[in-house]
């Protein structure tokens, strides 16, 4: 019996990772707690598995051997935006893991430090969360804590979302799903998503990463 999303439809995986005993081992795991899982050991490979549909999650290393999954990452947000995307890699320098975060990824795991269970955070991440490892969201704090202070005035509009729409961010920022945001906040499940959608636009970002990101740029939210 295969994993199954909230609407009931079979989550599938690409899973890409050229390290041969690191992807039987990823593949195993996944496929045991009955995910449908395809495999690809390089870009192009992933390429062509992509022209056969959207995967349900993404799962990608970021130093391949025929170029980098960054790029991976900005075609597949731009091609399928409702796919989740999660990088499992061995780089934890800020120019990687800034560059996957702006591009599209909702999740950032380094192989030194995979969960126990990654089946669960595969779960945790179609379900609205955004696993992080702990160093790297360490160093997501430390740098915007250390970015430079605004110039005095008026000078970012945080105003522009609504207190309705940055209590959904916070909720976002804390990794809480949909569901949570919406009973913790006294909503409808349903409506969630379309704040998120105005929240997206206004920030004029694409993901639950850039949109946190960017929140705590400005000043609209305190992790």
């Amino acid at each position: 019996m295969t994993d199954q999303g909230e609407t009931g439809e079979t989550i599938t995986i690409l899973l890409v990772e050229d390290d041969a005993p690191t992807c039987w081992r990823l593949q195993d795991a996944l496929v045991k707690a009955a995910y449908e899982v395809r495999t690809a050991g390089s870009l192009g490979e992933a390429r062509s598995a992509l022209t056969s549909g959207a995967p349900r999650v993404l799962l990608t290393d970021l130093r391949l051997p025929d170029g980098h999954g960054v790029e991976l990452i900005r075609e597949t947000r731009r091609r399928f935006p409702d796919t989740e995307i999660m990088v499992i890699s061995a780089l934890g320098d800020e120019e990687s893991v800034i560059s996957a975060i702006t591009v599209g990824a909702t999740g950032y795991l380094l192989k030194d430090a995979f969960p126990t269970d990654i089946a669960t955070t595969v779960r945790d991440l179609v379900a609205g969360h955004s696993p992080i490892s702990a160093s790297i969201a360490r160093f997501i704090v430390r740098r915007t804590q250390s970015s430079a202070e605004p110039p005095p005035g008026p000078v970012l509009n945080t105003a522009k979302l609504t207190p309705r729409e940055i209590d959904i961010l916070w909720g976002i920022a804390k990794g809480f799903s949909y569901a949570e945001i919406a009973s913790h906040l006294g909503l409808s499940r349903q409506t969630v998503p379309g704040h998120i959608k105005n929240i997206y636009r206004k920030l004029e970002v694409h993901t639950r990463s850039e949109a946190v990101f960017e929140a705590v740029q400005q000043g609209l939210i305190k992790l």
